[in-house]
């Protein structure tokens, strides 16, 4: 039986995607998605947040970075995935992220009106 691959993140976008184009002009962005839960440690809350790399390809990239900004709230879908890469100082490092099959705009109906659109599904 195969294995099972699959992320599913809500979470606000810790910066604004910019579009790169790398080999054979292929459509990439990515950005950091911050997720938060409330802990209680010592009968006291606290707040803990986590941050995730997101990478999208292709279309699913050209309409991201139409579409999200800074700050908005997203759902995230995806698979996790580990790349490896040397730094400017010549160490090999790996970074885990969530390769984005589709996201969905959250939040007011409001949020939508300055882009447009609804909410909706955004698939690659």
């Amino acid at each position: 039986m195969p294995g099972i691959n699959k992320v599913i993140l809500v979470g606000h976008l810790g910066k604004t995607p910019e579009l790169r184009l790398i080999e054979n002009e292929t459509a990439v962005t990515s950005f950091p998605l911050a997720t938060s839960e409330t802990l209680i440690r010592n009968g006291i809350k606290e707040e803990v947040t986590e941050w995730h790399h997101i990478i999208l390809w292709r279309g699913l990239a050209e309409t991201a970075v139409r579409l999200l900004k800074k700050g908005q709230l997203v759902y995230i879908e995806g698979k996790l995935g580990t790349r490896k890469f040397t730094d400017s100082q010549n160490i090999g490092r790996h970074i885990t992220e969530i390769i984005a099959e589709k996201f969905t705009l959250l939040g007011r109906k409001s949020d939508f009106a300055e882009i447009g659109s609804e909410q909706q599904v955004y698939e690659y």
